[in-house]
């Protein structure tokens, strides 16, 4: 399926534009203006349709990140955030209940012999441990994994669906701040050069946060789960 929309998604790009393009700064530009003027004009619709595209990339399998990066360049970081967070809450919790009623047996034949040490664990609070997964970035695990990781432990669908919007706000809105700093660097700048990206505080905080993020993560993983089995 993903080969098939890159495939079309290909098709169409490269039927209207060139290589040469995307590496014009001044194409980027006028392109960018041209897509918020039409969001400005049709904001409902333009976050009807990113919703309903998100929620359906979360359900079938694709990477939160990059979809955040966009959400936060389009919409901005705190819009983008909201629609960020409930689109990929949604399209997971819709997986999850797939996956739980259709695929049981297939997740527990190939995921549930790696993370057996978290069976019970997760039984004790599923919805705390669950939540903390989240914040903790699923300690590294694609995020397609992490959606279905819950039918092993059986987890209630509302408990896997609190859990979920709550951890993921941290990470999607840092997301969501590169991508709306990136959008601001396009908006103030008539061209760009390496300093100009790296000493904007639009790039630079967003990547800060990001490692701040994988240092609690650590942290999350080390004080809530290994230590857990050290007992």
């Amino acid at each position: 399926m993903y080969i098939v929309c890159l495939g079309i998604l290909l098709f169409f790009v490269f039927s209207y534009l060139d290589f040469k393009d995307f590496a014009d700064y001044q194409f980027i530009k006028k392109n960018s203006e041209e897509l918020f003027d039409y969001k400005e004009k049709n904001l409902f619709l333009f976050t009807l349709l990113f919703l309903i595209f998100s929620i359906l990339w979360v359900f079938f399998l694709g990477f939160a990140f990059p979809i955040a990066i966009i959400s936060g360049f389009i919409f901005g970081k705190w819009y983008g955030t909201l629609i960020s967070v409930t689109s990929f809450t949604v399209g997971s919790t819709l997986l999850y209940t797939l996956a739980r009623h259709y695929f049981y047996q297939l997740i527990i034949k190939h995921l549930e012999e790696r993370i057996k040490n978290y069976k019970n664990l997760f039984k004790k609070n599923e919805f705390l441990y669950f939540m903390l997964f989240r914040l903790a970035g699923g300690g590294g695990t694609p995020f397609a994994i992490q959606n279905v990781l819950p039918v092993i432990f059986n987890m209630k669908t509302s408990n896997y669906f609190y859990s979920t919007l709550l951890g993921l706000v941290p990470g999607i809105f840092i997301a969501c701040s590169l991508g709306s700093g990136i959008e601001g660097l396009i908006e103030k700048n008539e061209s760009l050069n390496y300093l100009s990206i790296i000493f904007d505080p639009g790039i630079y905080w967003p990547i800060i946060g990001f490692i701040l993020v994988l240092a609690i993560s650590f942290f999350v993983k080390k004080i809530f789960f290994d230590k857990q089995f050290d007992r």
